[in-house]
């Protein structure tokens, strides 16, 4: 297992080890004591499955009390995800980190708690796997505006996204509710 701090560096890419042969392949998604040695101290929760058909956007999410840390793998299909950092004390606050995320690299991106998270699909339909450090709490859930100028995150769209109207509603950095 590889682990690559990206340009905000608590976002990390977990890059796992493939052993493939004529039947198959397998690898290990996660492993406690790998992730720890490679920077990522975190203790899992609750996993989640989502579908979502290609165009498809989803966030930028997360959430103000009890927040997750995500590690998020594509299991099939391929997704932008992307991570925003929502910590007003961070010399990040507001940038944002994007990957590419498949079912051929198999690679996984690990969001820690403090991020508000989104991807969109770039396959006719994904199927995103992440695992939480916390448990899904609805009424502290916050929504970044998916397409504030401030963060400006260049989503790879082609045209208009589909957006819950939960997205649509989202804020914009100056005005969502942050971290300190």
């Amino acid at each position: 297992m590889q682990f690559a701090p990206t340009r905000i560096e608590d976002v990390i890419l977990v890059t796992p080890k493939l052993f493939g042969d004529p039947r198959g392949f397998f690898l290990e998604m996660y492993h406690q004591e790998k992730f720890q040695a490679g920077g990522i101290d975190a203790q899992f929760v609750q996993d989640n499955l989502s579908r979502s058909q290609r165009g498809v956007l989803r966030g930028l999410h997360y959430q103000i009390q009890h927040p997750q840390g995500k590690l998020v793998t594509v299991l099939s299909g391929k997704i932008f995800d992307v991570a925003v950092d929502v910590r007003r004390s961070s010399p990040t606050f507001g940038q944002w980190v994007g990957a590419i995320l498949d079912d051929e690299s198999r690679q996984a991106l690990y969001i820690p708690p403090g991020f508000a998270h989104g991807f969109s699909v770039l396959s006719d339909s994904a199927d995103v796997y992440y695992k939480c450090t916390d448990l899904y709490h609805p009424e502290h859930e916050r929504t970044l505006l998916w397409n504030d100028p401030t963060v400006n995150v260049d989503w790879p769209l082609d045209s208009d996204p589909i957006l819950s109207p939960k997205d649509v509603a989202g804020l914009p950095l100056d005005e969502v509710e942050c971290f300190e």
